[in-house]
């Protein structure tokens, strides 16, 4: 009995100690730790005035919310709406609680697995020969525990991967929502701009019209020629099929916007604020290059992808060593129901095992190497992201300066055009002119008004693309 009682306690202290072992060693993860490339970061934005550039402040378009920047109520309404019920955003959330997911699996395992077996038989033979009949029962209840010893960081390091490509997905989630705001706000513009275009050529045909009355009427007192009637036609004609064509226009820009907010193709209404009362600063903040590593989405995204490269060649190096997994199954069996707990029916297993891979053809080295040029995959994409970043806000930083200037160039040719066209059906109503200078002047009227509104729709646009490449739109 005292033999019994001295195994008993080596086998426990064995247990304690194999314990032990594996907690202390399970602080040694082999891979490399993260650390940030070295990325080269203008001083300043290209496209700023020098003023402005040597001025700069930390300040940035891109820090502000959206519902700062586009202050049109009805976008408002439309943006908010599309967040809500816009198929990528929903698509882009549900890929996060995938990736949820996927971090409690890893995480699943560092841990140890437990489960608990019962078993009960009961058996009875008939009397065979000398033999009596007899009966046989017994129950058994057993535990059974399973810890595969993270002792090189394999595990650890899987979780670490999968929480950084959780927050990757994250971030594109929010690349989504920016994406999308400045999709909707831009296809709003447009929207709008159309409907000026279709504002300036109704107020072109009437006036085309009236002008028609009078060339006919003129025409019949012999006064012009049916030259001029024909001439005067063209422009009316012209104006109406302008107006068709943009109502064309119009209904499939109201079908796209409708597809973003998650609707069925319609109808946009009501509609906001007109193009020419959009409110805009005419100078952005741009802040400092160094923030937008901090604020963009896509880069966040770029370099949490990496982050998770990183982790996964740790995964891969512990392929090296060898695997060391505890097991263990206490539990008690009995013939009885009444003794199934008691002390004499109690049993226990412990096991060690360790496994060291000798020749595996190459398969972790090759694994390793996979893993290490993901990673720098990874560092280039990540800093190839970062480049296209900084092109973005000085392309849009140009369009928005040169779209500036040239709108107001426009307006003063929109300005001037119209005087032309005003004179010249003066000078012809005083017949000091012929029908051939009013159509060409109100042909360039026309055009230059229809120049303008584009003009000013691509202003807006630039605002837009401003504002998306600083990294805003996606806070909430």
């Amino acid at each position: 009995m005292k033999t019994i009682l001295i195994q008993s306690r080596a086998a426990f202290v064995s247990l304690i100690g194999v314990c032990a072992l594996g907690v202390f060693l399970a602080g040694c993860t082999v891979g490399p730790n993260y650390k940030r490339p070295n990325t080269d970061a203008p001083t300043s934005y290209r496209g700023l005035p020098a003023v402005e550039a040597a001025s700069a402040s930390t300040q940035s378009l891109g820090e502000q919310k959206w519902w700062e920047v586009f202050q049109d109520e009805q976008l408002q309404k439309l943006i908010r709406t599309a967040l809500q019920q816009n198929y990528d955003v929903r698509i882009a959330a549900t890929r996060v609680l995938e990736a949820e997911a996927q971090v409690g699996l890893a995480r699943a395992n560092q841990l140890p697995t437990v489960s608990v077996t019962g078993t009960g038989t009961g058996q009875r033979n008939p009397a065979v020969g000398p033999i009596p009949a007899y009966t046989f029962n017994f129950g058994k209840v057993t535990a059974n525990a399973a810890w595969d010893v993270d002792f090189w960081g394999k595990y650890r390091r899987g979780t670490e991967a999968a929480r950084a490509s959780l927050l990757s997905t994250d971030w594109a989630r929010q690349e989504v929502n920016a994406t999308l705001v400045a999709n909707v706000a831009a296809a709003y513009f447009q929207l709008r701009e159309l409907d000026l275009e279709l504002d300036i050529s109704q107020k072109a045909l009437a006036s085309r019209k009236e002008s028609l009355e009078l060339t006919k009427t003129l025409e019949e007192h012999g006064i012009n020629s049916i030259l001029d009637v024909r001439q005067a036609e063209q422009l009316v004609y012209t104006a109406a099929a302008e107006i068709a064509d943009l109502n064309r226009r119009i209904g499939q820009q109201e079908d796209f916007l409708s597809i973003l907010l998650g609707n069925n193709p319609g109808p946009i209404a009501p509609r906001g604020n007109e193009l020419i009362n959009q409110p805009h600063a005419p100078t952005v903040p741009a802040g400092l290059p160094s923030a937008l590593l901090e604020r963009r989405p896509d880069i966040r995204q770029a370099e949490e992808s990496l982050i998770s490269a990183n982790a996964r060649i740790g995964v891969a190096r512990a392929a090296y060593f060898p695997d060391i997994s505890l097991t263990a199954q206490p539990g008690f069996l009995s013939s009885s129901l009444t003794s199934l707990f008691s002390g004499s029916a109690g049993l226990w297993t412990f096991a060690g095992a360790i496994t060291q891979p000798i020749f595996e053809g190459g398969a972790i080295r090759s694994n390793v190497r996979l893993a290490e040029a993901q990673r720098q995959e990874a560092v280039l994409t990540y800093q190839q992201t970062i480049q296209g970043a900084f092109r973005d806000v000085s392309d849009a930083l140009l369009a928005y300066q040169q779209n500036q200037e040239f709108r107001a160039q426009q307006e003063l040719l929109a300005h001037a055009a119209q005087d032309a066209a005003q004179l010249s059906g003066q000078r012809y109503q005083a017949g000091t002119t012929n029908y051939l200078e009013v159509l060409t002047n109100e042909t360039n009227y026309l055009t230059a008004d229809l120049g303008l509104a584009q003009a000013r729709l691509n202003e807006l646009l630039a605002l837009v693309q401003i504002y998306k490449a600083l990294g805003g739109g996606w806070q909430q």
